[in-house]
């Protein structure tokens, strides 16, 4: 078909402005793979979370040639919200917030970290109270004030309403008032300073805050105990590139001997998938929580 003026230059700006397009969106996409975007769901406090995660940060970024940028969010949902809208590429989540944010967000598990101490890539939810005036078991909760960490926490409210209710308390109508504090961290704090009768935290969580000096063991007293959770995995959004995966989980697997939060020392990371999950699925289906309305 021959073109007249009008037509080829018309035709020519259609091909000129697709090329400017491919140009900017080859641009953009080299940019987004210079730069690895890493949310932390908010078990401490923003600046304490990235000052505990800074070492294995920097060593990510060493290991893959790629400037590494932390992302912390109010609560449990908002590292979800990240993923879900491509502003963050990995996140560290919970078990159950992990649940949540593969069904919402298409979020991949892909490593967990495996510890020195312990060589495993499981913990345990419990729920502790004050052991000079707090309930000291399950039958005593009733009527107490509660604290739980987030309602998308697995060892903070997943897993102790479910122990909780699987042993006869009502954990829905059995307490006299309940908090959702935040962080384990304030869970802990909570209980110490007398503001609630009891609280559901992760062991390791409240190990380090005895370490840290911020509680003293002694004052405390386990009510109840979980069995083994499934570790808080690494994940990454569906859509991330190949060869960004590729380096992120190599890279991750040999970063050891460095502090990774309140989980002790590294001794790298283990790869997993999303079926090491489905026990948080089943917790979650015994409670007849709805995983689409809590996003």
């Amino acid at each position: 078909m021959k073109m007249n003026r009008k037509t080829w230059l018309r035709h020519a700006g259609a091909v000129l402005a697709l090329a400017a397009t491919a140009s900017t969106a080859t641009t953009a996409a080299f940019a987004q793979s210079a730069e690895l975007r890493v949310g932390l769901i908010p078990s401490e406090d923003a600046q304490a979370m990235i000052r505990a995660s800074q070492q294995v940060m920097d060593q990510l970024a060493t290991r893959t040639g790629m400037k590494v940028r932390p992302f912390v969010a109010n609560d449990y949902n908002g590292v979800i919200e990240a993923l879900r809208s491509n502003k963050i590429d990995i996140a560290f989540l919970g078990p159950f917030s992990y649940v949540l944010a593969n069904q919402v967000a298409g979020a991949e598990a892909f490593a967990v970290a495996v510890t020195k101490k312990t060589g495993k890539s499981a913990y345990h939810s419990m729920v502790i109270s004050r052991k000079d005036k707090g309930p000291a078991s399950v039958a005593d909760l009733k009527g107490r004030s509660f604290a739980f960490v987030d309602p998308t926490s697995a060892s903070g409210h997943l897993f102790p309403k479910a122990g909780l209710m699987a042993e006869g308390f009502d954990a829905d109508k059995g307490f006299s008032r309940v908090i959702f504090s935040g962080s384990h961290d304030a869970s802990i704090m909570a209980v110490a300073n007398g503001k609630v009768d009891a609280a559901a935290v992760a062991d390791r969580i409240f190990d380090s805050a005895v370490n840290k000096g911020l509680v003293k063991r002694e004052d405390f007293q386990i009510v109840w105990r979980s069995q083994p959770i499934p570790e808080s995995p690494m994940t990454w959004r569906k859509n991330l590139d190949a060869g960004t995966k590729q380096k992120v989980a190599a890279a991750l697997a040999e970063v050891k001997d460095l502090p990774w939060g309140d989980q002790g020392v590294l001794d790298g990371f283990a790869a997993t998938d999303d079926k090491a999950y489905d026990v948080v699925r089943q917790t979650a289906k015994a409670l007849k929580l709805d995983l689409g309305s809590m996003k």
